[in-house]
């Protein structure tokens, strides 16, 4: 039988405690499909997983999002075929060199995608259209601040925004940083002094909505940033996850009487008909040049745990990507 490795955590805790661990590749059962691993999207959620933020049990396959070749069906399992590339979303198992996914949740991928270009989008980029589309239904005119633009989500986040005409503000973690975000409005200072050059940016006026992956440290300013019935979209938790607040919070902060959502990608792509509609909406733009996905840096699948340490200090831009 043949053998494969993957990367592991058998304890919560920093990225020392990323492993690798060799494993006897599978036999897809009824529904599910053995794919032979091209290429791995690395995720903040992937840290999350890590440290125990987010729970599931030991020993965790860590990663989300692959892209690779189908090398076996299991039965009953219809409309894929042996050689095809499909890409898979769902948590736990992508830092692998093989990787078993349900049929039903396989993600087709266009011929003329690069798979690393898709590994590094999948997650991220489904991501970027349930913010823009869904969660708050972005139209021109709307001003919105994004949080670290010039990382996964927010480099396509933003010109997913700015072609629908929203005026983005980005904000990120240095000038270097934001001097590689595509927006007039490109800012690097501390959180602290963040709502007074977004209140001179906007006449005053404030933002319609603020995408926030940072989390805690970015929390009471990214309300003081709202205008009044602005909606705050936290979806992720780069600097830890925020604290409880009293909800009279919501009243007081920004202009007030202010939305607060906490999505996740599962709950806008839960039936075939979602997840197809979202892939075709990103593979589109991806084609039209709308969103050139950037790919900072890639390590090697064994480097995982040098990929969470580059990751979790800021040090990369754009989309990481692991190679088996």
């Amino acid at each position: 039988m043949a053998t494969g490795y993957r990367m592991i955590v058998a304890e919560h805790g920093g990225p020392e405690k990323v492993s690798r661990e060799t494993f006897e590749v599978p036999t897809p059962g009824p529904g599910q499909i053995l794919i032979e691993t091209e290429a791995v999207g690395l995720n903040f959620i992937d840290t999350y997983y890590r440290k125990g933020l987010y729970p599931d049990a030991l020993p965790i396959v860590l990663g989300s999002e692959s892209v690779g070749r189908i090398v076996e069906l299991g039965d009953g399992t219809e409309g894929f075929s042996v050689g095809e590339r499909i890409g898979y979303t769902g948590n736990g198992g992508a830092y692998a060199t093989h990787r078993l996914i349900p049929a039903d949740g396989a993600l087709r991928v266009p011929d003329a995608i690069d798979p690393m270009i898709a590994a590094a989008v999948l997650l991220k980029g489904l991501t970027a259209c349930y913010l823009a589309e869904d969660t708050f239904p972005a139209k021109a005119g709307d001003v919105a601040l994004v949080h670290a633009a010039a990382g996964g989500v927010g480099s396509l986040l933003v010109p997913w925004l700015t072609d629908k005409g929203v005026t983005v503000i980005a904000h990120c973690g240095s000038a270097e940083k934001a001097a590689t975000v595509p927006t007039d409005h490109a800012l690097s200072g501390p959180f602290a002094t963040l709502p007074e050059q977004v209140a001179a940016i906007t006449g005053g006026a404030m933002c319609h909505v603020v995408y926030d992956g940072v989390g805690k440290d970015s929390w009471n300013a990214s309300l003081a940033c709202l205008r009044a019935r602005g909606l705050m979209v936290s979806f992720g938790n780069a600097s830890g996850a925020v604290e409880p607040f009293p909800v009279l919070d919501l009243m007081r902060s920004g202009g007030g009487s202010l939305y607060a959502t906490r999505p996740t990608l599962a709950h806008y792509i839960a039936t075939p008909e979602t997840r197809d509609a979202a892939c075709a909406k990103l593979f589109a733009r991806i084609a039209s040049g709308v969103l050139t996905p950037q790919i900072g840096q890639t390590f090697a699948l064994d480097d995982a745990a040098e990929a969470h340490r580059a990751l979790e200090s800021r040090a990369t831009t754009g989309s990481t990507v692991l190679i088996p």
